[in-house]
């Protein structure tokens, strides 16, 4: 894993999930550049699972294969679900649900990182 991408990610995120907060405070609802901002910090994500997978076939692998995998495909899935159930609520709610999901996002990086590097923890 590349710790640069994945400290870009969970600072994108948190970045994410302020905005999505204040929209929350001040009860508005999600809107376009919203989803634009999940759509970038899902590229992230995707380049993030990239180099993981090409990583992984090149043949490093981390001691808890099965784990990680599962860490990384859910890590991937979780900004477009969250996008589509804050777009579809359309109260101030929908920026709460992404909110929520890009604060787990940064935890969910840093149990990747553990998994991929056990020693280094």
């Amino acid at each position: 894993m590349v710790e640069g991408l994945t400290t870009t990610i969970q600072l994108a995120s948190l970045v994410m999930a302020g905005w999505c907060l204040v929209s929350v405070f001040r009860d508005q609802p999600m809107v376009v550049p919203h989803l634009v901002g999940m759509a970038v910090l899902w590229l992230l994500l995707i380049g993030q699972g990239v180099v993981s997978t090409v990583l992984l076939v090149g043949g490093e692998r981390p001691p808890e294969f099965v784990v990680f995998v599962s860490y990384l495909v859910t890590v991937v899935l979780v900004p477009p679900a969250c996008a589509v159930w804050g777009f579809m609520e359309r109260s101030r709610w929908g920026p709460a649900v992404i909110a929520f999901a890009c604060l787990i996002l940064p935890v969910m990086m840093v149990r990747l990182e553990q998994l991929w590097n056990p020693a280094s923890v």
